[in-house]
């Protein structure tokens, strides 16, 4: 009956590993595995093909560390307000601040302080578009921590606008044109990631999952898999047709069609992702990506193809 109620589960949990320094809990806490998401920033300026010219390549560096500033401070906080559920959570409990090594006032100043330089980064600099992208992004995140990631469907929504926030803070930071094909793609792309990471919440929470994450008493696997089947589905289709216009669009002017052949390694590694969303893998889509090499190799090759197309070799 004590294991029902999770009371001695929590407390076993509070201390699962070795104590560590306050300096190191603090960087664990800013979770540096998950800064390869904000390299979406270099997205609209790669696709526009002047991601290398000195000004626009500058404006970018500005939107990525403005967006590790504003991600590291929005997981602190996150956090610090999860911290309870945190210790009640097979893996989650492991973070810093749920064990205990970050003392909870340090981390919520930390934490404001990140999001406060993330704001002030762009508008200093004179990137105002950037500063307002940040700022939304911050609201957008707080919402969600506090309230937003308890309404099914709209956390869905509100997580993968974070991922299209982060996608289209490079092309504002260099006042580039975002068309509406990148938004698209950028868009049912987020919702594919975020659906899948749901889903293998679910699989591997088990019956657990609706005490640890509330939304997933409202969502069934058949749905969450309808989900991200849907959103996949327009994300190739947006790609393949955004890429063969172009292709056709450039004509003389590029010796092979580089956006064209792009499809296939794109094809191929949405349907890898997807077997790892089957598996119930794709709680944490940065694993993914620093894991299997398999993607891996599908993703470098597509990156190869995309950018020789989108720079005209």
């Amino acid at each position: 009956m004590e294991r029902a109620t999770g009371t001695p589960t929590a407390t076993a949990g509070e201390r699962t590993a070795p104590r560590t320094s306050v300096p190191r809990a603090l960087l664990q806490a800013l979770r540096v595995r998950q800064w390869p998401k904000n390299g979406l920033v270099v997205a609209a300026p790669l696709a526009a093909g002047v991601l290398f010219r000195p000004d626009v390549l500058l404006d970018t560096v500005v939107a990525l560390v403005a967006f590790v500033l504003a991600s590291s401070g929005t997981y602190v906080l996150n956090d610090v307000g999860d911290v309870d559920a945190d210790r009640l959570h097979p893996t989650k409990r492991n973070r810093p601040i749920a064990r205990g090594d970050l003392p909870l006032p340090a981390a919520k100043v930390v934490g404001a302080g990140l999001l406060l330089a993330a704001v002030l980064l762009p508008a200093l600099s004179g990137h105002y578009a950037l500063a307002v992208c940040i700022a939304c992004y911050t609201v957008l995140t707080s919402l969600y921590s506090r309230w937003l990631k308890h309404e099914p469907v709209v956390d869905l929504a509100v997580v993968a606008a974070g991922f299209l926030l982060r996608a289209m803070a490079g092309g504002l930071a260099a006042g580039l044109e975002l068309s509406p094909w990148f938004l698209t793609v950028a868009s049912f792309g987020s919702l594919y990631i975020v659906a899948g990471k749901r889903y293998s919440e679910m699989v591997n929470l088990g019956d657990d999952g609706p005490r640890m994450r509330p939304c997933l008493e409202s969502y069934s696997a058949s749905y969450l898999r309808f989900v991200w089947s849907i959103a996949a589905a327009v994300l190739v289709a947006t790609y393949c047709l955004w890429a063969f216009e172009v292709s056709r669009s450039a004509g003389a002017d590029s010796t092979v069609p580089w956006l064209a052949f792009s499809v296939a390694p794109f094809v191929v590694g949405v349907l890898r992702y997807a077997l790892n969303i089957d598996r119930g893998a794709a709680g944490a889509p940065e694993d993914i990506v620093l894991s299997d090499r398999g993607l891996q190799i599908i993703g470098v090759v597509w990156l190869l193809a995309f950018a020789c197309g989108a720079l005209g070799v």
